[in-house]
């Protein structure tokens, strides 16, 4: 009961718990709204909205600069916390303002079809909408009030989800989607005005503010560093589609896509995790006491791992019988790309761990050149394989590959400042390894879903019978 107690006094603990709970409802909109696209449009269709979409997010996270773990960081030291929100918004305004117009330029140069270039310019507007939302949600994160975002966006998702049922009973173009679709964006940027901005932060006020181009060039020159950091875990994944674009057919982009829509549900609970600890982290490093902190860090690493190996088995097991019920027939394959995405889960949530606690000690330029370095990596692997072997699974382990390169320097650094031990980080790999070689083989044999069900079953009564010891040692 005090364990209980405690939690719900903790900001942390609050605010993930309503991130998780309201992510989850939002996104079940939101898969209902992806999926019956899939199901009205053709490929070719789907295709299209799919690389248009990917190419106004490919642009759009690089125009928010990545500032927003920068302005955290700065907020919550900070004297005059209106000024310093003003003028992060209005960097947003300009910089989303630049990058819509390349966005334009980006599509008509590379790309020739004429419903591709359409989608592009009317799905591109997100590229602004998006650097507004993107500063808002960053302020409710300073102040741990994720709750106004993740009710705005609840509610963004059920606009989303009308338009589709709209669809079901009328159906319309893939331009008319594309309206409906920014029009819904349009109103959800007024609700986090309205309702994520403080009061006395008004338009009239944010457009005032004095952002002078040594300003801007300031803080973009001081914080380069935050624009890879915040913008190349986003990069990894559009880019794929333009890739796979260029050298794959329609079929591949959806194949893609599906798969990506699935991770990214995924990919929510140590996002959300990693946005509310990351200020808990900065506190740590202020007042630091190493004890607290490994028993912090190590509790919180352990959770994240369970978190990727469940996501992994789920889907090895049962992602086969649900895409096709999901997307149709047509998508019927589609699942052994999922699977290959879902490698990359094994080690995504400790690597934004890993990469919150390298920020937190004022490392980001480290971290920026891991994220460079990891980037390349997959490009190189990628390209190469596809000279080779024309198939998406070629991007798929080049994604998976460069991510484990990422966790590999990430932890070097770490094991460099003390912070975990070379013991902790091998464990950490062999138990992942074991388990899914472990997983895997035993899914040849017998039943997929016996197997599920028995492997979290003997996980949980191996941590029930150990948990006092667990508790001690961990938490």
């Amino acid at each position: 009961m005090k364990l209980i107690n405690n939690l719900r006094k903790s900001a942390v603990f609050t605010n993930s718990a309503w991130g998780i709970g309201s992510s989850v409802v939002q996104n079940i909109f939101l898969s209902l709204h992806f999926i019956i696209i899939a199901r009205s449009y053709s490929t070719f269709d789907f295709a299209q909205f799919l690389l248009a979409t990917s190419l106004y997010q490919f642009i759009s996270a690089i125009s928010s600069l990545g500032l927003g773990q920068w302005f955290v960081r700065e907020y919550m030291g900070h004297q005059n916390k209106n000024s310093l929100t003003s003028k992060f918004l209005k960097i947003q305004i300009v910089s989303g303002l630049v990058f819509y117009a390349l966005n334009i330029l980006f599509v008509l140069l590379f790309y020739d079809d004429k419903l591709l270039q359409n989608l592009a310019i009317i799905l591109g507007l997100n590229v602004i909408f998006d650097n507004l939302i993107y500063a808002i949600k960053n302020l409710n994160i300073a102040e741990f009030q994720q709750k106004k975002t993740f009710r705005i966006l609840i509610i963004d998702s059920v606009i989303r989800l009308f338009i589709t049922i709209i669809l079901l009973i009328y159906p319309f173009s893939i331009i008319t989607l594309s309206i409906l679709v920014i029009l819904s964006r349009f109103l959800t940027l007024n609700l986090f005005i309205s309702i994520g901005l403080p009061q006395e932060l008004t338009i009239l006020l944010i457009t005032k503010a004095r952002v002078t181009y040594s300003d801007f060039k300031t803080i973009i020159y001081t914080n380069w560093s935050f624009i890879i950091i915040g913008s190349i875990s986003i990069i990894y994944w559009r880019i794929s589609t333009i890739i796979i674009s260029k050298f794959l057919d329609d079929r591949a982009i959806a194949d893609y896509e599906i798969s990506f829509k699935i991770f990214l549900i995924a990919q929510l609970v140590p996002l959300i995790l990693s946005s509310t600890i990351f200020p808990s982290f900065v506190n740590h490093f202020k007042n630091f006491d190493e004890k607290k902190f490994k028993k912090f860090y190590t509790g919180t690493y352990l959770l994240y791992s369970v978190f990727g190996l469940l996501a992994f088995t789920f889907i090895y097991s049962f992602s086969e019988l649900i895409i096709p019920f999901a997307f149709g027939e047509t998508y019927q394959g589609t699942y052994k790309f999922t699977i290959e995405m879902f490698l990359t889960i094994l080690v995504f949530p400790t690597a934004l761990l890993q990469a919150n606690a390298l920020i937190a000690l004022k490392m980001e330029r480290k971290d920026m050149l891991i994220n460079i370095v990891s980037f390349l990596f997959y490009l190189l692997f990628c390209f190469t394989g596809l000279y080779f072997e024309k198939s998406l699974s070629v991007v798929n382990l080049s994604i998976f590959i460069s991510w484990i390169i990422f966790h590999l320097i990430q932890n070097y650094f770490l094991i460099k400042r003390s912070i975990v031990t070379l013991r902790f980080a091998l464990v950490g790999y062999l138990s992942t390894i074991l388990l899914i070689l472990g997983y895997t083989s035993a899914s040849g044999y017998l039943n997929k879903y016996f197997v599920f069900a028995l492997f979290w079953l003997s996980l949980g009564i191996f941590v029930l019978f150990n948990f006092k010891k667990l508790k001690k040692n961990i938490f």
